[in-house]
């Protein structure tokens, strides 16, 4: 039973990762209203698996003696640099309050000489395209990818 869990997880993920992208390119709104269309669309999917994704990680660290002593979820991660894409990722913290306002992760990209470099904020706006703030007291403690 936990392993079709484990399954389906990752085959909604996937769906995510290739059903938002083309729709979202198949709008041909200009670059803000496609990012926007991502962001929404992987944003509810990535809400929608949240919990059971969560549940996994969860699990899965407890079973390495490395679980978490605070609470989490898992929110979507929303991508700027070398255009927009969407991910996922477990976050983390003492304060409830905080971790229940925490509604995404940017990730902003830069380049310092040859080097990559990415941050990762917890914000408090599913749409970062919008107004957001930073969430303090809360970090990433997973990244949730699939693999191409």
């Amino acid at each position: 039973m936990k392993h079709m869990k484990k399954i389906t997880a990752a085959v909604l993920v996937a769906a995510l990762l290739f059903v938002s992208v083309p729709v979202a390119s198949a709008i041909d709104l200009g670059d803000i209203l496609k990012d926007a269309a991502i962001i929404v669309g992987g944003g509810a999917v990535v809400k929608a698996l949240g919990p059971q994704l969560n549940d996994f990680i969860n699990t899965l660290t407890f079973n390495k003696n490395a679980k978490y002593e605070g609470y989490t979820k898992v929110v979507p991660i929303v991508s700027f640099g070398d255009g927009t894409a969407i991910g996922a990722a477990q976050i983390g913290g003492q304060d409830k309050a905080e971790v229940d306002r925490t509604q995404a992760v940017a990730r902003l990209e830069g380049q310092f000489n040859r080097i990559g470099l990415a941050a990762m904020i917890p914000i408090d706006a599913l749409n970062p395209l919008k107004q957001f703030k930073r969430v303090q007291g809360v970090g990433v403690t997973a990244i949730i990818d699939v693999k191409l």
